[in-house]
């Protein structure tokens, strides 16, 4: 019997398995390789990417996981935020000046400011609600966090605006993967606090690509990983978790003490039969909405104007935003090399229109935006894929702060972990898949330290 089974190899499940790994453990991964919606692939000095880019710094999860495994980080370099609309690039500047520097209507442009001072009003107080509190513990931050604007979307909240005004706020609010009458308006404001206050969240790059951390897991816990294994049931015992899974095409199972299930709310609530029926109800409403995203290698010589950006929004079109992944390589370099690295990304109700064609018709239609941002990139391409991610990340809707208590609760000897359980994506992940794995060992120990006791013979 295992101590613990883990279902799951993305950055939840394995940070589980990280800090679970003096333990006999056992990781179960669906995929042909781990790291779910993280996903990189070297290229020399660059990597092509499809998944999440950038990660928490400071006291966080991430660089506590990123410190005990040795993989390196660095600062973004440069701008992390441009905007291209209208036919006008911006790249350097304060974020906020963007909108007034954009061509535009004097109608749209009214509409912009008034509902910019709105949402600016409410970063305010959202900057208060996310301050940690001290002795409170992130369970109870996140909770803070969800019912802050819960009760309406973000729509409701900005109202109508012209066209290029409404524009201007898709990239940003959309980048959860929901769209703006989706979103409750408190994760929307959120998400304003976080493109505002540059280097406050975010800003960290993981050199070499974002799967050098994953894979860096994966190959320490070598052989406790298997791939191409469904997990199709789990079943709680008095003493043991019963973990029932398929690889290669023969039905397996596997007995644990506990077990850290790190899928995704909608996997979790179909495997899990005997959750406490509240917390299979709470994990059934949890919506995910969908992205698509684009890598693109190319070969050009010579500085660029893109070399200082990092991420630029793109509203009207295809994609929400483009990501320089070569920004990192070309910010800390005496020389510039040649080549660059992006990728670009659609979410929400751009991602639902993209899936409905074939990935070379997706790559066209990226790679004419692109070009119409950055001029002449598009003639220096050498290699370009899509990733379609169907289920791509959870989303704050209204009324999802109710849910919450119910989830982080602990239920039996199934421990709950991912991005899912909080509002900060990857860290959440890593966060989450932490505590679970604490918890599982505290648990183990206690049951140890009890057997001990019982088994020691009573003096006559």
């Amino acid at each position: 019997m295992k101590d613990v089974v883990i279902v799951g190899g993305g950055i939840a499940g394995l940070s589980a398995g990280w800090r679970l790994r003096h333990w006999d453990t056992l990781l179960l991964e669906s995929e042909s390789r781990v790291g779910g919606r993280i996903r990189s692939e070297r290229r020399g000095p660059y990597w092509l990417n499809w998944g999440g880019h950038v990660y928490a710094g400071g006291d966080s999860a991430t660089s506590w996981l990123l410190n005990s495994t040795g993989v390196d980080a660095a600062p973004v370099p440069g701008s992390l935020a441009g905007l291209s609309m209208n036919g006008r690039l911006l790249l350097k500047g304060r974020v906020e000046s963007y909108p007034f520097r954009i061509p535009m209507s004097t109608q749209a442009r009214v509409g912009m400011v008034k509902a910019g001072a709105k949402v600016a009003l409410h970063v305010a107080r959202y900057a208060r609600i996310v301050q940690r509190r001290r002795g409170e513990s992130e369970a109870q931050r996140q909770q803070r966090i969800y019912d802050f604007m819960n009760d309406r979307s973000f729509k409701d909240f900005i109202g109508d605006l012209p066209e290029d005004a409404e524009a201007l706020f898709k990239p940003t609010v959309t980048r959860s993967s929901a769209d703006i009458d989706q979103l409750s308006a408190g994760a929307g404001v959120g998400y304003f606090s976080l493109v505002w206050n540059i280097g406050a969240g975010l800003s960290q790059s993981i050199l070499g690509g974002p799967s050098t951390l994953t894979e860096s897991i994966a190959a320490a816990l070598a052989y406790r990983v298997r791939l191409d294994a469904t997990v199709d049931e789990i079943v709680q015992k008095k003493d043991r978790v019963v973990v029932r899974y398929r690889q290669g095409g023969v039905e397996r199972e596997v007995e644990a003490r506990y077990v850290v299930l790190a899928t995704p709310a909608t996997v979790s609530h179909r495997i899990a039969v005997d959750l406490d029926r509240d917390v299979r109800e709470a994990l059934s409403k949890i919506v995910y909405g969908p992205y698509v995203s684009a890598a693109f290698l190319s070969d050009e010589t010579g500085r660029q104007v893109w070399d200082g950006a990092y991420g630029i929004a793109a509203p009207k079109r295809s994609f929400a935003v483009a990501l320089n992944m070569s920004n990192v390589v070309h910010g800390y370099a005496r020389e510039r090399r040649p080549g660059s690295s992006f990728m670009t990304f659609s979410p929400g109700g751009l991602a639902r229109e993209l899936l409905e064609h074939d990935d070379d018709k997706i790559r066209r239609i990226h790679l004419d935006d692109l070009d119409q941002v950055l001029p002449g990139f598009a003639d220096h391409v050498v290699e370009a894929e899509v990733q379609r991610w169907p289920t791509g990340a959870p989303y704050c809707f209204p009324g999802r702060g109710r849910l919450q208590q119910t989830l982080t609760r602990r239920s039996g000897r199934v421990l709950l972990a991912g991005d899912y359980l909080g509002t900060l994506y990857t860290e959440t992940a890593i966060q989450t898949g932490l505590s679970a794995a604490q918890e599982a060992r505290s648990l183990l120990a206690s049951e140890r330290q009890c057997a001990r006791r019982d088994l020691t013979p009573v003096a006559p």
